[in-house]
């Protein structure tokens, strides 16, 4: 089952009546050497885009507008059978009917590839991380401007995800039937474990949702850079001499607070005090003649190359201070980093899942290379080029904007795959329109030659730069990904645009309950807009509720002082 199925197939057990258009786009795989970018060698790893927008319609005759979208990246390290997703941005607009659907949306996308069914990635164990922080908007430019969206406080945030990421494991481990291991890890940065779970509450404390009760998933209040059950992505050095050091635990993400703070120690240098500049050798001749001249270059040369060797030798291969902080030191110095203590309560959560390697040599089979395009995939720069055009082009601020950058942007990922043309936004389309007509009405002559119009460059996804970038480049000693790729890169099509990435379900279930109902308690808690919702499924056949008793609340009785004589 692909990925678009899998999501539509989640999306019908919603109540209400209403049609869902899903587009799925997943670029193929490309060599990346920056997940890990101060492994000495760096693990060889591969990259995929994944970019999920979602609309609705509320009925035929209504126009559609997107509701959800989310923004993945997906890790493959053959050498360690690992795989990493890291979901980078979910955002909602607030023009969905309650319940919103992007809980359930994100809930079957982490499924899908947690379970080693559905997971299209050849790996035994996959890594899911995240970084939590309210904002108001991270994906519909302006979105939070419109009075309908209610984003989530920090803490509900929190208890938000932590939520999806347990409801996930235990659907996971219901599947497995005790045949992997799953492991949930959660920090609040500057929070120890008693006040995180009595921060959240009620939320944090809840550590399976599921049908059935015997499926439970420990929670564990920390990093999983310590345990040893379930393997990390990066390799260890084959070499015995060399310790593991910071830079093979921590992986490097785009506009994470994590890439930023290793940065920051991996460029730290001479922490115990600044270095004397090296004394200069005296320029003396040995003799008065030619002789005596060649030899003394002769003897400078043999010293500057010994200086250099040793040099060399005394090099640590741990830069900056990575050897010297350990995992634990590291997460309790995040605590302090202005992102974790701007006022706001931010998470990183975590979760692995492993499957034993197979006994049976019958049961191992011949996976293809990382880099072959599968069905359905789309080359990178497609991927990007239809995120950019969302973030710098489009907003949300109000019903008609939505609508309008609903149509434009669906309309322009369904012309990228029949005839690959640019994504080009509405108001520079019009731009072009005016210079076309102006250019019709004062046409030269045939013999007048004419200046061909500037081709339009779309700009790349704006992320903020962290401080160090230099370790990802040649300049910076980085050693660049000049191996060609073998496979040529797909070509979209109208077949992969209809039996992939394009999809609608009709939802005809009956409506949510209001509050305060009999059995309207059984929905699964609050969903990314704020309002209650979720799968929105009511247990049928269950008894009504008893009416609560009464309740006396003793008060104490304030002692009366004796009038003054």
């Amino acid at each position: 089952m692909s990925l678009r199925d899998r999501l539509l197939a989640a999306l019908a057990d919603l109540p209400g009546t209403r049609t869902f258009h899903l587009h799925v786009l997943t670029s193929s795989p490309r060599k990346h050497n920056g997940l890990f970018p101060y492994a000495h060698p760096r693990p060889r790893a591969y990259l995929q885009d994944v970019f999920i927008l979602l609309s609705e319609q509320a009925s035929p005759d209504s126009s559609r507008v997107l509701v959800t979208a989310i923004e993945a990246s997906v890790y493959n390290i053959p050498a360690t059978s690992c795989g990493v997703l890291y979901v980078s941005k979910v955002d909602s607009t607030g023009h969905a009917a309650s319940p919103s659907p992007t809980a359930t949306l994100v809930r079957a996308f982490l499924a899908y590839y947690a379970d080693p069914v559905t997971r299209p990635v050849s790996v035994r164990h996959l890594w899911i991380q995240l970084f939590a922080r309210a904002q108001g908007q991270y994906l519909f430019p302006n979105s939070a401007e419109y009075e309908g969206k209610r984003p989530l406080s920090d803490v509900k945030l929190c208890g938000w995800w932590k939520r999806i990421f347990g409801e996930v494991a235990a659907e996971v481990e219901a599947r497995l039937k005790g045949s992997g291991a799953i492991k949930l890890y959660y920090i609040l940065p500057g929070f120890a474990e008693l006040e995180a779970t009595h921060t959240l509450g009620h939320a944090l404390s809840r550590s399976s949702v599921s049908g059935d009760s015997s499926v439970t998933v420990t929670w564990t209040y920390g990093h999983p850079y310590s345990q040893t059950e379930i393997p990390l992505p990066c390799p260890r050095s084959q070499d015995a001499k060399e310790e593991p050091h910071l830079g093979l635990f921590i992986p490097w993400f785009d506009d994470d607070p994590k890439s930023r703070f290793i940065d920051e120690i991996a460029h730290t240098t001479n922490s115990e005090g600044v270095r004397s500049p090296k004394r200069k050798r005296a320029r003396g001749l040995t003799g008065s003649g030619p002789t005596g001249e060649t030899r003394a270059v002769k003897e400078r040369n043999e010293e500057d190359e010994k200086d250099k060797e040793k040099e060399k030798d005394e090099r640590p291969r741990v830069q900056g201070e990575l050897g010297q902080v350990s995992p634990d030191e590291f997460w309790e110095r995040m605590s302090f980093r202005q992102e974790c203590v701007a006022g706001a309560v931010t998470g990183f959560f975590a979760m692995g899942v492993s499957m034993p390697a197979p006994v049976d040599a019958s049961q191992k089979t011949s996976q293809p290379s990382p880099l072959a395009p599968q069905p359905g995939q789309l080359v990178p720069r497609l991927v990007r080029r239809i995120i950019s055009t969302l973030m710098n082009h489009h907003e949300f601020s109000t019903r008609e904007r939505a609508v309008r950058a609903t149509e434009t942007l669906e309309g322009a990922i369904k012309g990228l795959c029949e005839d690959d043309a640019p994504v080009i936004p509405a108001a520079v389309a019009a731009t072009a329109a005016t210079t076309t007509t102006t250019a019709q009405s004062v046409e030269p002559g045939p013999e007048r030659p004419r200046t061909p119009e500037p081709r339009q460059v779309e700009p790349e996804v704006p992320r903020t730069p962290p401080p160090g970038r230099s370790h990802l480049t040649a300049s910076g000693g980085a050693v660049p990904e000049i191996s060609p790729n073998p496979f040529p890169d797909p070509v979209a099509s109208p077949e992969t645009y209809t039996s992939f990435i394009y999809g609608s379900i009709e939802v005809r279930n009956p409506p949510l309950p209001p509050r305060g109902t009999v059995g309207a308690g059984a929905t699964n808690g609050t969903n990314a807009n704020g309002a209650d919702g979720g799968s929105g499924q009511v247990a049928r056949g269950a008894p009504a509720a008893a009416p609560s008793a009464a309740v006396t609340v003793l008060q104490v009785r304030k002692k009366r002082k004796p009038a003054a004589a």
